[in-house]
């Protein structure tokens, strides 16, 4: 399972109107779901959520050079898991990585292509772990991931010296945080100027179920060129069959994945949706990742050597590309389109904003967005549901994007006025008052009152508010806008606010 190519680094907005009761029926419930996340270690991110890596690039386009990209590389070759469990050949099955604190000491480093190289020195520890063992030869990664300053340090041909320093044929650093890629057409530890740690295939992301990253893979011959975000090639050949590196390949969406084990459908639906992008020469098809004691190496063998070349196509990624120097990536977004339905009326409107249903019943929002719709229904409806949601409560529903969408939200008539006090219904608040006995409750719909009573009785009642089209329960608050006088008896006052 050990890659066996070489590498050459040569080169509340409020509503008021005429009339006596404003049209809404305020239904405010808040809730605020976690927008989509970027991979992460140890608490640091793997790079900005909108980074070319962790970008979705199962919408974009057909590369022109696909079918003789895979021809190349190997149409009839089946993948291979460049990683698993236990040793090969004396050493780890795959690439690992080292976490350290912001206090590890550092230590020198020289390297063979300096010029191309971020200087030393590097957290590195005595015992780092080194791609293929310390007594490997071939790559000889080191990662090292200095968890509380998020910055990634990785180099490849690492040699510890006996004082203590290193040596290696390049370095290069990257902070976590940022979307800098390296200057262009230097190298990395991986020969296509890509960090090498956000490519790999991990065990405890694959046991979550989800991998939100494109997969770092190799082939064995490459062009004399490369594209975005890829900064380097390694390769004389210029031939348009050949791959450049950087270039983007997803898993066709038609490929079935659901005869293989969940473990292996994580890794497959990612290849599906972000792909695997091409970062060093090296074996047809050897997909990278983490050694984990976890793994089973025979799913990993048998359910990759399935999947074969021509199950993957090359994708044209230039769209998402905002500035050839930045790994930002234009995120994909998708038409969320919002219908009422029954015989009621309200309106939706939408966080973040781009609904307001009423005017505006359809937007684009970005891929992995959560949008929260909220219902406001007229005075004389009610809210009766959602379809379409992702999950909702009540008068609010969550949709996370990753598709067009449609919602539905359903309105029926309110049968009864707004104002309610020993069994009778009221348009307005004082005809209520009027009618009150000593004790008395008068109950108000969750709407906006355009009223100025003056409560001027020798009674004492309780005007309760923010109850629901039927009075069944209490929902949110009233609001009286005007002024509120009291010139006999008491009123006391329970969810109504005055503006």
């Amino acid at each position: 399972m050990k890659n066996s190519g070489d590498i050459d680094r040569r080169n509340d907005k409020k509503f008021y109107g005429t009339g006596l009761i404003l049209f809404f029926l305020f239904i405010t419930a808040s809730v605020s779901l976690p927008a989509q996340q970027p991979p992460m270690i140890d608490g640091c991110p793997i790079f900005p959520v909108n980074n070319a890596w962790n970008t979705p690039i199962d919408h974009l386009p057909l590369g022109a050079n696909s079918s003789a990209y895979i021809a190349t590389i190997g149409a009839t070759g089946g993948l291979h898991p460049d990683f698993g469990s236990g040793t090969w050949d004396g050493g780890p099955i795959g690439i690992p990585f080292n976490i350290v604190s912001g206090t590890q000491q550092k230590v020198a480093i020289a390297f063979g292509y300096a010029g191309e190289s971020d200087p030393g020195p590097y957290p590195i520890p005595p015992d780092a772990l080194i791609e293929g063992g310390s007594q490997s030869g071939g790559d000889r990664h080191v990662l090292v991931l200095d968890r509380d300053n998020c910055m990634l340090y990785e180099t490849w041909s690492s040699y510890r010296q006996p004082d203590g320093s290193w040596h290696a044929g390049s370095g290069a650093v990257f902070d976590l945080h940022s979307n800098t890629l390296r200057p262009y057409d230097w190298t990395s530890a991986d020969a296509a100027g890509l960090p090498v740690l956000p490519g790999l295939v991990r065990y405890d992301e694959v046991a979550s179920g989800e991998i939100r990253h494109a997969i770092r893979f190799t082939a064995p011959q490459t062009r004399n060129t490369f594209v975005w975000p890829a900064r380097h090639y390694a390769s004389d050949q210029t031939g348009s069959n050949y791959p450049p590196m950087g270039q983007r390949f997803r898993l066709k969406a038609g490929f079935d994945i659901s005869p293989y084990s969940p473990e292996l459908q994580t890794i497959f639906r990612a290849m599906q949706r972000y792909g695997i992008i091409l970062a060093d020469n090296g074996s047809a098809w050897y997909i990278s990742g983490v050694p984990d004691p976890r793994w089973d190496n025979d799913m990993l063998v048998s359910g990759f050597s399935e999947v074969s070349g021509a199950d993957f196509e090359a994708v044209d990624a230039s769209g998402i590309m905002i500035q050839e120097n930045s790994g930002e990536a234009r995120q994909p977004s998708w038409p969320l389109t919002v219908q009422k339905s029954g015989a009621g009326d309200g309106t939706i409107t939408s966080s973040p904003a781009g609904i307001n249903c009423g005017d505006i019943c359809s937007n684009d929002f970005t891929d992995g967005a959560t949008v929260t719709l909220t219902a406001a229904t007229t005075v004389g409806s009610a809210f009766n549901g959602w379809g379409g949601c992702t999950d909702s409560s009540g008068a609010i529903c969550h949709v996370t994007m990753g598709s067009a969408k449609d919602v539905t939200a359903d309105f029926s008539d309110c049968p009864v006025l707004p104002v309610r006090s020993g069994g009778e219904y009221y348009s307005a608040l004082r005809d209520a008052y009027d009618l009150s006995l000593e004790g008395g409750l008068i109950q108000v719909q969750a709407v906006v009152i355009i009223e100025s009573p003056d409560f001027n009785g020798n009674v004492s009642v309780t005007l309760q508010g923010g109850y629901d089209c039927d009075y069944s329960a209490v929902i949110a608050s009233s609001t009286i806008h005007g002024t509120v006088t009291i010139s006999g008896g008491t009123v006391a006052m329970d969810g109504i606010s005055i503006e």
